[in-house]
């Protein structure tokens, strides 16, 4: 399986989850995990085990080859990609008011998984609770002023900021400036 897969698995798990109208502990109850596990793969916090996906496909009442037909599209063997503006696919990662997200490329690099994305945050948005992520995390502060928490360690990013961190330390971010901030984010899995 392409690494690229993966990173497609949470996005359309939870895309099928909404349109049957399934919540995530409904999903969760009958796959027969937690629904922190499912919001995790949900927001590709997470990669699960074949029989945790299987399990989850099949309580979607969906079929691995229908699951998977349309993925096979977004991955070819090109040498070169361009993703021109506009061409983002904004996704949502958690509810967290004030947090925009738009995926700009998801690609293997080697043996590894990356996801870019970029963030937006409008003022005063911030994170309450902290997350993990099975990935490590480089963050390029591209406008605005943020606070990141990683543990118990406080980083306060300004424009032109690059934070590296990995991304299975509790962590946080909040928006400290007077006007909305945008990150790149690197997701390296």
């Amino acid at each position: 399986m392409h690494e690229e897969l993966l990173l497609l698995i949470g996005d359309k798990i939870k895309t099928k989850r909404t349109q049957k109208n399934i919540t995530l502990e409904q999903l969760a109850t009958k796959a027969g995990v937690s629904k922190g596990l499912i919001s995790q793969i949900e927001n590709n916090r997470t990669v699960p085990s074949l029989p945790v996906l299987f399990n989850i496909i099949h309580s979607l009442e969906d079929d691995l080859r229908s699951f998977f037909e349309d993925m096979h599209d977004s991955i070819n063997g090109n040498h070169v990609l361009i993703v021109r503006k506009g061409q983002e696919k904004g996704f949502t990662k958690e509810p967290v008011k004030g947090f925009s997200y738009k995926r700009i490329l998801t690609r293997s690099i080697g043996s590894q998984a990356t996801d870019v994305v970029l963030l937006e945050l409008k003022k005063n948005a911030g994170r309450k609770q902290f997350i993990r992520t099975d990935a490590y995390e480089c963050k390029y502060l591209l406008k605005g002023d943020v606070e990141y928490q990683v543990d118990n360690e406080v980083f306060e990013l300004h424009e032109g900021d690059t934070l590296f961190f990995d991304g299975r330390a509790k962590h946080r971010l909040k928006n400290i400036g007077n006007t909305e901030a945008l990150i790149l984010v690197f997701y390296l899995f």
